[in-house]
């Protein structure tokens, strides 16, 4: 927890007093979603043992999305937003920073067989969400129209989904030999690191007039209903253990930057869209390991 916090502030120290490179985060990104993640992925992959339970990992990421899209579709309308405010807060209270906040903290929380069961979470339900759901729900709000075509290649193509494929074919075959094993961690190893430092490079805690109430609205439903509601889903249907515990947890993450990002290319309120993200993550490192203590009780 404190290398999590020191990589986080240490990005922030670096973005606003250093004057790092220009380009220097989308580089840092484009290693942890390029070659990082997809070595953690094939790393701990083939060590899951797929059971029916991990139905819920998936549907929790589903249900975080699709209640946001029923929550703020109906209270935008009835509170005047625009389909541009509406939608930012979709993408960003709807999607979680299941990746790049959420494998560390599972990791540091839960162990590697929680991060195992993170990633499993992260790149079949929020990924594809994002990938899927998520350009359809920007394309919608923002006017444009979202192809099938473009979503099914955009998912496809993604280098931690194509490492999913293959370490679950690994796994269904016994493993990677051991030489392999020695490359993929070492490099897994610096996903954490790079990633917390990238995120608070890109950190920003502002907000205009009227947004703090849109705000407060969408991290109520992110950092609380959100997980209880998943909680209650896994509690009636009898899922128990470490498999409900990463699926509350991870519906419980802060926003995710990569769909403040989204909201950003497609003109979606992004000021809200940035407020919401950096006080989700202040608030969420508070509030996801009191959810975990909660959860282990």
């Amino acid at each position: 927890m404190l290398m999590l916090f020191v990589c986080l502030v240490l990005g922030a120290l670096v973005a606003r007093y250093a004057r790092p490179p220009a380009g220097m985060v989308a580089s840092l990104n484009w290693w942890v979603l390029n070659v990082a993640l997809p070595a953690l992925v094939l790393e701990l992959i083939p060590r899951v043992t797929f059971d029916p339970q991990l139905w819920f990992l998936v549907a929790a990421m589903w249900l975080t999305f699709g209640g946001a899209w029923l929550l703020f579709g109906v209270l935008g309308a009835r509170l005047g937003w625009s389909r541009q405010r509406i939608g930012a807060l979709i993408l960003v209270c709807g999607l979680g920073n299941t990746g790049f906040m959420g494998y560390p903290l599972l990791q540091a929380l839960r162990g590697k067989e929680g991060l195992a069961l993170a990633i499993v979470a992260d790149q079949l339900g929020t990924f594809m969400i994002l990938a899927s759901a998520g350009i359809v729900v920007a394309s919608l709000y923002a006017g444009a129209v979202a192809s099938p075509r473009l979503i099914a290649r955009r998912v496809v193509l993604f280098p931690p989904f194509i490492a999913l494929v293959l370490g679950a074919i690994a796994g269904q075959c016994g493993g990677w030999p051991p030489l392999l094993d020695g490359v993929f961690s070492p490099i897994g190893a610096t996903m954490t690191p790079l990633a917390l430092f990238s995120v608070g490079m890109q950190f920003k805690l502002r907000g205009g007039q009227g947004q703090w109430l849109a705000a407060s609205m969408g991290l109520g439903w992110k950092l609380l209903l959100a997980p209880l509601l998943c909680l209650a889903l896994g509690v009636a249907t009898g899922i128990g253990g470490l498999v409900l515990a990463v699926g509350v947890l991870q519906a419980a993450m802060a926003p995710m930057v990569s769909a403040a990002i989204l909201a950003d290319e497609y003109g979606l309120d992004p000021e809200l869209a940035n407020t919401v993200l950096g006080v989700g993550i202040l608030i969420s490192l508070l509030t996801v390991p009191l959810a975990n203590l909660w959860l282990a009780t």
